[in-house]
């Protein structure tokens, strides 16, 4: 090869495939430039607003992993409720590790008393659909091992309640909290584990309109029940028996909150379902400005969600 081909072939391997900004762009060479989410904090021993935290590895083959979360007032003698969260990014950045997250974490577990595992699944478009979602499940099989008290991880054998767990997530998150609701619902592997409810923080779901990043990185069919909750023949067996929804009011993905809360209302699922909207803030407002009085609202009602049988 001379030159001036070994030039156009670099060349064209560094022209861009696909663009989603702010998050990522895919150059034609395969190579997944990510311009967003790649920062990320250590957990902590040391208690950060009473929580202690910790990082463990749980397929090493895969590479699926997660960071626990303890209040450190916990007692053997009471279980707290257990709280598997799931991160957003839509499905391609992100982690549980990130400036975002972390301290997010640390403030509902600190406020609402639980256990948190925090899960870090393999990312789109590398891995794409449903790679994040069978991750976030293998994790929360992981984890109900432990409902025996006999599992690997000792902060879950001794202080997580399995009789009281939650799935939530952000965004793409809450999209997988919702599915793995649905796994849940459908499976005979739980029987000493109760899905209380799950906690969708501004939805990432289809509607009626196209969506060019589910397209990039789902190759599968247009109303994938995935995506599409009202393309799911299932969805009234939601494996859960409440579930909370928070939309923002300048939120780009308000609309599709409102459509979820609407569509599984009319689907015949048992449940209790409510809707929260902090009016005028935009998509995961709380997670740049944790700060600010709605922020601290949102964390009160999802720390109560929890609580409150």
């Amino acid at each position: 090869m001379d030159s001036s081909s070994s030039s156009s072939s670099s060349s064209s391997k560094s022209e861009i495939e696909f663009e989603y900004l702010p998050m990522f762009r895919v150059l034609k060479g395969g190579v997944v430039e990510r311009i967003a989410g790649t920062e990320t904090v250590p957990p902590s021993d040391v208690p950060q607003n009473g929580v202690v935290s910790k990082d463990v590895v749980i397929s090493p083959e895969t590479g699926v992993s997660a960071r626990l979360y303890l209040p450190t007032a916990a007692s053997p003698d009471r279980n707290l409720p257990l709280l598997l969260y799931i991160h957003g990014g839509g499905f391609c950045i992100g982690s549980p590790f990130s400036p975002l997250y972390h301290p997010h974490l640390v403030s509902l577990v600190s406020t609402a008393n639980v256990v948190a595992v925090s899960v870090h699944y393999r990312l789109c478009p590398e891995n794409p659909i449903p790679i994040p979602h069978d991750d976030t499940w293998q994790a929360f099989l992981w984890a109900a091992a432990h409902s025996s008290g006999q599992g690997p991880e000792p902060w879950l054998n001794h202080h997580a309640d399995f009789g009281r767990v939650f799935f939530a997530g952000d965004s793409a998150g809450a999209n997988i909290a919702h599915n793995m609701a649905m796994r849940a619902g459908s499976t005979t592997q739980l029987s000493d584990v109760t899905i209380s409810g799950i906690v969708l923080v501004h939805p990432y779901f289809g509607k009626n309109e196209p969506d060019r990043l589910w397209d990039y990185i789902c190759a599968s069919e247009v109303h994938n029940p995935l995506f599409y909750p009202a393309a799911d023949t299932n969805l009234s067996n939601l494996g859960c028996g409440k579930v909370l929804i928070f939309v923002g009011g300048k939120d780009f993905l308000k609309n599709r909150g409102l459509w979820y809360y609407e569509t599984l209302k009319k689907s015949g699922w048992g449940g209790a379902v409510e809707m929260v909207e902090s009016e005028g803030e935009k998509h995961v407002f709380h997670l740049f400005n944790p700060d600010c009085e709605k922020a601290g609202d949102l964390i009160q009602k999802f720390a109560s969600f929890m609580n409150l049988d």
